[in-house]
C-alpha cells in the first residue's frame, strides 16, 4: 500500500459469513432430529426465565423440552428452569453479550439426542442478540411493561427480526405509564405481521393463549421436518 493512502476492510462481513455457516449447521442438525429451536431474547429483568418456566409447566407433558441457558457467568436461571423439569445446558459466554451460531451448535452437542423443543434463553439485552442468526425456527422476544412502550423506537432491530412478541408483566400496567396501543403501533411500523401476546408470568394471564399458538407452530414445523427428513 502506498504512503498516504488507506484501505477500508469490512470485517463485519467476514464475521457474518462465518456465523451464517454455523447457523446452517444448526439448522441441519435440528432438521435431522426433528427439533424445534426457539431463540428467546429480552432485556435483563423482562421475565425470560419466568415465562419459560410457565411454558415448560404448560407443555412439558406434550414435548420433551430442553433449555440452553446463556449467561456471562452464572447458573441461577439454569437451576430455576431445571426445577421445572427441563433438560438444561448452561452456556457461559464470558464477556460476550450475545449468543452466536457457533456457540449454539456447541450447546446442541451437549444434549446428545436432541429434545423435541429447545429454548435458547439468550443473554439479556435488546441489541446484540438481534444481530446474530443462531439457526432458530422461532425468534421470540419479550418486552415488559416497566420498560416502556417506546422501546421499539429505541431498539428497532430486535422488533424487526423477531417473529413473536410477548408483552410481559401486564399485571403491573396500572402502576406504569405504558400504552399498549401505542406500543403495538410502534411495533407494527417495523414489523406489520408480528404476533403479539400480552401475558403475565406472575399471574398466568395470557399464557394459555400464547402456548396454544406456540404449540401450533411447533407441531407444524416438526411435521415439516419429518416430511423433509432423509429416510
Amino acid at each position: 500500500m502506498d504512503k498516504g493512502t488507506f484501505e477500508v476492510l469490512d470485517v463485519r462481513a467476514g464475521i457474518e459469513a462465518e456465523n451464517d455457516r454455523f447457523a446452517a449447521l444448526v439448522r441441519a442438525r435440528t432438521e435431522r432430529e426433528g427439533t424445534y429451536l426457539i431463540n428467546l431474547m429480552a432485556s435483563p429483568g423482562a421475565g425470560k426465565t419466568s415465562v419459560l418456566c410457565r411454558v415448560i409447566d404448560a407443555l412439558g407433558d406434550r414435548f420433551r423440552i430442553g433449555v440452553m441457558e446463556a449467561d456471562m457467568d452464572a447458573d441461577v436461571d439454569a437451576r430455576t428452569v431445571a426445577a421445572h423439569g427441563a433438560e438444561v445446558v448452561q452456556l457461559h459466554t464470558g464477556t460476550s453479550c450475545h449468543m452466536d451460531a457457533r456457540m449454539t451448535l456447541q450447546g446442541l452437542d451437549a444434549f446428545g439426542s436432541l429434545p423435541d423443543v429447545i429454548v435458547l434463553e439468550n443473554v439479556g439485552n435488546l441489541v446484540c442478540p438481534a444481530e446474530f442468526d443462531v439457526g432458530a425456527d422461532l425468534r421470540l422476544m419479550i418486552l415488559s411493561v416497566p420498560e416502556g412502550d417506546d422501546k421499539p423506537l429505541k431498539y428497532p432491530l430486535m422488533f424487526t427480526v423477531s417473529d413473536m412478541m410477548l408483552i410481559n408483566k401486564i399485571d403491573t400496567a396500572p402502576i406504569f405509564d405504558f400504552d399498549p396501543e401505542r406500543c403495538e403501533k410502534n411495533v407494527r411500523a417495523l414489523h406489520p405481521d408480528m404476533e403479539i401476546f400480552p401475558v403475565s408470568a406472575k399471574t398466568g394471564e395470557g399464557i394459555d393463549a400464547f402456548c396454544r399458538r406456540l404449540t401450533e407452530r411447533i407441531d407444524a414445523a416438526r411435521a415439516g421436518k419429518r416430511k423433509g427428513a432423509t429416510p
